[in-house]
C-alpha cells in the first residue's frame, strides 16, 4: 500500500486514482473536523468539498518531509477560519457529528456498552451528550485544539503546523480550554465523580 506522501507525489504528476485514495483516506476525517467547528453538516460538507479542491490545486506544494495529513488539516482550518471569520452564523444543533440513528461523535464512543467504566450505556450516553455542547461552547480557536488533539489525536507539534501558532500558545489553548470544559460541565451537573474521572486530562 502506497503511503500518503508517494499518493500525493503520484497525485501531483496527474493520477486521478491517487487523488481519489487520498480523498477516501482523508475525507472522513477533514469532514469530522470542519463539521465539528461550524456545527453545521451541509456547510461542513461544503466546506470539505473545498479542502479538497484547495488540495488538488496545491498538490505541487505539497513538502514530503511533513506528515500530508498535518498539510491536509492546515488547509482545512485555513478554509473553515476563512468561513467561520466571514460572520456566517453558527448553528448548534444537539446531535452534530452523528448520523441519521444518532450514532457517531463522542457519543457513539461513551455509550458504546463494550467500554467498560462504571457509568451505564445511557448515563454515558448523556455526558457524551454534555461533553459536545461543552465543546461547543468554546470559543473557535480552543475547540479546534481540543478536537485536533482530543478526537483526532494529533500532537502539540501537528497542531502547531497546521494552525500556524507557537507551541505555547498551542499548551495554553488547550490548558483553557481543559479549564471552561470543567466549569461548563460542572454547571450542567457533571463534576468529577459524575464523570468517572476528567472527561479530557
Amino acid at each position: 500500500m502506497k503511503t500518503d506522501a508517494e499518493l500525493a507525489a503520484s497525485a501531483a504528476q496527474g493520477s486521478q486514482d491517487a487523488f481519489r485514495e487520498l480523498v477516501k483516506r482523508f475525507e472522513r476525517p477533514v469532514y469530522s473536523l470542519v463539521l465539528r467547528m461550524v456545527q453545521d453538516p451541509a456547510t461542513a460538507e461544503d466546506l470539505a468539498q473545498e479542502v479538497f479542491v484547495k488540495a488538488f490545486r496545491a498538490l505541487r506544494t505539497y513538502d514530503p518531509r511533513w506528515k500530508f495529513s498535518s498539510w491536509l488539516f492546515k488547509i482545512a482550518h485555513n478554509t473553515t477560519i476563512d468561513h467561520l471569520r466571514r460572520g456566517t452564523p453558527e448553528t448548534v444543533p444537539l446531535e452534530a457529528g452523528e448520523d441519521e440513528e444518532g450514532r457517531g461523535g463522542l457519543a457513539a464512543v461513551l455509550a458504546d456498552e463494550s467500554v467498560e467504566g462504571p457509568l451505564a450505556a445511557a448515563e454515558r450516553r448523556d455526558l457524551a451528550r454534555s461533553l459536545e455542547s461543552a465543546i461547543r461552547r468554546l470559543r473557535p480557536d480552543y475547540r479546534e485544539a481540543v478536537l485536533m488533539f482530543y478526537v483526532h489525536g494529533a500532537s502539540y507539534q501537528e497542531i502547531c503546523e497546521v494552525t500556524g501558532q507557537p507551541l505555547g500558545t498551542v499548551k495554553t489553548n488547550l490548558h483553557r480550554a481543559r479549564k471552561e470544559l470543567a466549569q461548563t460541565m460542572a454547571g450542567l451537573g457533571w463534576g468529577p465523580g459524575e464523570t468517572g474521572g476528567a472527561a479530557l486530562s
